[in-house]
């Protein structure tokens, strides 16, 4: 029988039932610069990044919806890339950017 050599993997809770303990550990990208020319590349994941997620929850049946409501499937976000704020630009923005981030650190080249 193979031994679980994982430390984050099982707890027991009051109730008897299993909880997982995760402590995440993303690789460290904070020396990769981003060349610029790759920035406009940031800025059409980061639109693709929110489609994506859009369409997915579309495709779950949620809806546009002035508050978020889970019970409803209702949700503010389901909108264009281009009407979202700024703010909500970023959190895509962040994602496509720390994405770039990690392909250049693991050694891979990204050319048009």
């Amino acid at each position: 029988m193979k031994k679980n050599t994982r430390k984050d993997s099982v707890i027991a809770t009051e109730n008897n039932e299993a909880k997982r303990v995760y402590t995440p550990k993303p690789i460290d990208t904070s020396d990769v610069t981003v060349p610029e020319e790759l920035m406009v590349l940031v800025e059409e994941m980061s639109r693709n990044v929110h489609d994506v997620w859009t369409k997915s929850r579309m495709d779950e049946g949620w809806t546009w919806g002035k508050r978020r409501d889970d019970e409803l499937k209702k949700h503010p976000g389901l909108v264009p890339y281009d009407e979202l704020t700024e703010e909500e630009k970023d959190y895509d923005r962040n994602t496509s950017l720390q994405t770039i981030k990690l392909i250049l650190k693991l050694g891979f080249h990204i050319s048009k």
